[in-house]
């Protein structure tokens, strides 16, 4: 492993609850891996059923993950309950994820406009609220959300990102409290020396996802990057054995 500063380390975050033996992704086990591995933050996504209810599941339909191609957003609650993982689990809710892992707090990134509105009223709970960091890669949604749920903490958006990197940090919403984002896209790198002292000037962090390699996990933290979001939660917590930074 590359030798780290001394001040180098950074926070690990469970992507989608991490990928653990014998756990689907996204599962109530997952989460409960992640929780206690001693994690305070775990990454998912969510989507509505068609009455409204939210499911921590990341693609709109469930066939890679259960099998079944049907629509989430087709599928009322009572027929998703009673589907299960390919581990055996059941689909969960995100109510029971949070409850499930009280000690996590949770990046949840809406994933369809369906999903938006179901998502105010759970934010709205001041003791669910606190626990939450929301995302969306729709600024649309992200508008939405913010409007609605005053004081809930949110990362930043595709253009906001955007405007960051061309210097427009103090532009941005105050509820932005970090920059999560790829390391690298389409060859263009986006995390730089710049954009996280920018970050770090307005009080902001920087969460680069999704990182599975422990010499990239050492190079973002040696860069000084807040946190990794990572499939390979134990790889993590070695990587940055010297311990997480405070969050």
């Amino acid at each position: 492993m590359i030798p780290l500063p001394a001040a180098a380390s950074a926070a690990v975050i469970a992507h989608r609850g991490g990928l653990w033996p014998d756990c689907e992704e996204n599962s109530l086990a997952a989460f409960e891996r992640a929780a206690q591995a001693g994690l305070q933050w775990a990454e998912t996504d969510v989507h509505a059923s068609a009455d409204g209810v939210l499911y921590a599941v990341h693609d709109p339909s469930l066939k890679r993950t259960a099998g079944v191609a049907a629509r989430i957003e087709q599928l009322s609650s009572a027929r998703l309950d009673r589907l299960r993982l390919l581990d055996g689990s059941r689909v969960p809710r995100l109510v029971d994820v949070l409850e499930t892992a009280p000690t996590l707090s949770f990046n949840v990134d809406v994933k369809a406009d369906s999903g938006t509105e179901p998502m105010i009223r759970l934010a709205r709970e001041p003791r669910l609220r606190k626990r939450l960091r929301l995302a969306s890669f729709s600024a649309r949604r992200l508008r939405r959300l913010r409007a609605a749920v005053p004081g809930v903490r949110t990362s930043a958006g595709t253009g906001e990102i955007a405007l960051a990197a061309a210097g427009g940090m103090r532009a941005l919403d105050e509820r932005i409290d970090c920059l999560q984002v790829p390391e690298a896209r389409a060859g263009i790198r986006v995390v730089t020396p710049r954009l996280i002292a920018a970050a770090h000037r307005t009080g902001r962090q920087v969460h680069v996802w999704t990182v599975n390699a422990a010499a990239q996990m050492e190079r973002l933290a040696a860069l000084g990057v807040d946190a990794i979001v990572t499939d390979d939660v134990e790889l993590g917590l070695r990587a940055f054995a010297r311990g997480p930074r405070p969050h």
